[in-house]
């Protein structure tokens, strides 16, 4: 008498049609060249996991062809450590200045609207020249004056409770977001901003760079400087580093008005 077989069947059951791919769609304001007029164009990209705003321009730069399938030109932005650190990728998204990089989607509301930043001039879609921001950096000498013309040795040491403070203020990045974010930084206006307004905190509280504290003090003591900040306190909401820009408005108030007295009365003390 032969043996029993048993068989096993193992069947794969769908019980409805497969669902469509989850996809993202994206409103990008657009601009050929700087003096063309903008534009919104939508493109509809495929859904990933753990997919930033970035991967989304991307994935339209690898298929330029917006919603209503039309081939168009790749949209241009700019990018560089991909991990909040440059500061390139700054622009408006969703009404809200941020950086591109750490802007989930899955945290953003559909649609995602892209703008660039409106403070600086457009170049192209939405990259922008920040070149007023650097502009301000080298009005207040925002770096330590070492010219390596001879050795200066290992450096003053800096106490420690300060040393924590300082590093605070020197993770800025130069993104331009707290500009953005400030109602008094406009066309209209010439006030440098918070982001150069800190650094002359940071770099007057080094010892080395402290020997041009008076002329860095001079430099904003008008409506360009500190004079020009209207205390929205926007800019320490916005700012992606969390900076304490507001702290270091308030000390350079105090700094500007002792400078202001030695100034009238002559003191070099």
């Amino acid at each position: 008498m032969s043996e029993e077989k048993n068989i096993t069947f193992v069947v794969t059951r769908q019980d409805e049609p497969e669902s469509e791919p989850y996809k993202e769609t994206f409103v990008v304001t657009r601009q050929d060249e700087p003096e063309s007029e903008p534009y919104k164009e939508t493109f509809v990209v495929p859904y990933r996991q753990n997919m930033n705003v970035i991967s989304g321009l991307m994935e339209i730069r690898r298929n330029p062809v917006n919603a209503d399938g039309e081939a168009t030109t790749p949209i241009f932005w700019e990018m560089g450590c991909l991990e909040e650190v440059c500061g390139a990728c700054s622009m408006i998204i969703n009404g809200e200045p941020r950086q591109s990089c750490t802007a989930l989607v899955d945290q953003l509301e559909q649609p995602i609207h892209l703008e660039p930043m409106n403070t600086f001039p457009v170049t192209r879609d939405l990259a922008v020249d920040r070149s007023r921001m650097f502009d301000s950096l080298k009005k207040v000498k925002a770096w330590v004056p070492i010219d390596g013309t001879y050795d200066l040795g290992p450096g003053p040491r800096i106490a420690e409770t300060k040393r924590q403070w300082a590093y605070e203020l020197s993770k800025c990045m130069s993104c331009g977001v707290c500009l953005e974010a400030c109602p008094n930084v406009n066309s209209k206006s010439d006030f440098i901003g918070p982001a150069a307004l800190s650094q002359v905190r940071l770099f007057n509280s080094h010892p080395t760079g402290e020997m041009h504290k008076s002329e860095r003090l001079q430099s904003i003591m008008d409506e360009e400087g500190i004079m020009g900040c209207g205390n929205a306190q926007n800019c320490v909401e916005v700012c992606p580093k969390g900076i304490p820009l507001t702290t270091s408005l308030a000390a350079l108030y105090r700094d500007t008005a002792v400078e202001s007295f030695k100034s009238f009365f002559g003191s070099d003390k």
